[in-house]
C-alpha cells in the first residue's frame, strides 16, 4: 500500500510530530519507524487491527515506553527524552487503555489527582465545573467510589481526569474498548465536543469506522508500519480500508 500524504500537507499548524519512531520488545519490532503529524485543534486517528502496534506507539509518545530510535516533537521541541510526568506537565496527556482509574478513591478524588501538578487553583475550580458539565453523571456520583461506576462511566472519569491536567494534546487509547454500542456512541460524541473547544486529540482505535467518522485526518497502522495516510473521510471510503476493516 502507498501512503498518500498530499491532503495532509495543507496549511495546518503541526503541534505534535513523530519522526522515525521505532519501538521493540526485546527482539520483536513492534513499531517500525513511523512518521505522523498532529495538527493543532484537530482529531487525528491512528487505526488498525489488534496487535498492529497502535498502543505501543502511543506509550512511546507519552514517555511510558522508551523508543529504540526516533523523535517526538511537541511545538517543535523534542520531548522524546523526557520522563512521562514531564511530558504530562508539558501538555501531552494520555488516557490509558483499560481506563486505569483509582477504584478505591471517589470520583472527586480521582479528578483532583488529575490536577495535582497545577498551581492555578482558581482555574482548576472552573475546569472542574466544565468537566462536570461534560459528564453530568460524574457530578451526580462525585462522592461515590470510582470502582462502583459502570465501564462507560469509568471511561468518562478517565477522560475527565486527563482533562483536569489541562492538556494541549489529549492521547486516547482505545476509548471504546469493552463498551456497549450506545456508550460507544456517547464517548465519541463527547470526544467531538471536547475537540470543539480547540483541544488537539490523538485517537488510537480498533473501531475504525467510528474513529474515521470523527477524525479530520487518519493513519492506518499494520504490523508496526503506517500503510495509509489521508483525511478521515477519504480513508473511510478507501477500498483497501473498506476491505480490510469495514467488511466492504
Amino acid at each position: 500500500m502507498n501512503v498518500n500524504t498530499n491532503s495532509l500537507n495543507q496549511k495546518q499548524h503541526p503541534i505534535l510530530q513523530v519522526q522515525d519512531l521505532a519501538v521493540s520488545y526485546g527482539h520483536i519490532a513492534a513499531v517500525k519507524g513511523i512518521d505522523l503529524t498532529l495538527n493543532q485543534g484537530e482529531i487525528t486517528a491512528l487505526v488498525g487491527a489488534n496487535g498492529a502496534g497502535k498502543s505501543t506507539a502511543l506509550l512511546a509518545i507519552s514517555g511510558l515506553l522508551k523508543p529504540l530510535r526516533g523523535k517526538v516533537l511537541f511545538d517543535g521541541v523534542d520531548i522524546s527524552k523526557l520522563s512521562a510526568h514531564k511530558i504530562v506537565q508539558s501538555g501531552v496527556v494520555q488516557v490509558a487503555e483499560g481506563r486505569a482509574i483509582l477504584t478505591t478513591l471517589t470520583v472527586a478524588e480521582n479528578l483532583a489527582l488529575g490536577a495535582y501538578t497545577r498551581k492555578d487553583k482558581a482555574q482548576v475550580a472552573l475546569d472542574l465545573e466544565w468537566v462536570y458539565t461534560l459528564f453530568p453523571v460524574l457530578k451526580q456520583r462525585m462522592e461515590g467510589l470510582a470502582g462502583n461506576l459502570s465501564g462507560g462511566e469509568q471511561q468518562m472519569l478517565a477522560i475527565a481526569r486527563a482533562l483536569m491536567a489541562k492538556p494541549r494534546v489529549l492521547l486516547l487509547d482505545e476509548p471504546s474498548m469493552g463498551l456497549a454500542p450506545l456508550m460507544v456512541q456517547e464517548i465519541f460524541r463527547i470526544v467531538q465536543e471536547i475537540n470543539r473547544t480547540g483541544l488537539t486529540i490523538f485517537l488510537v482505535e480498533q473501531n475504525v469506522r467510528q474513529a474515521l467518522r470523527i477524525a479530520q485526518h487518519g493513519f492506518v497502522l499494520e504490523t508496526g508500519k503506517i500503510v495509509l495516510a489521508d483525511t478521515g473521510a477519504n480513508l473511510l471510503h478507501n477500498p483497501k480500508v473498506l476491505e480490510a476493516y469495514l467488511g466492504g
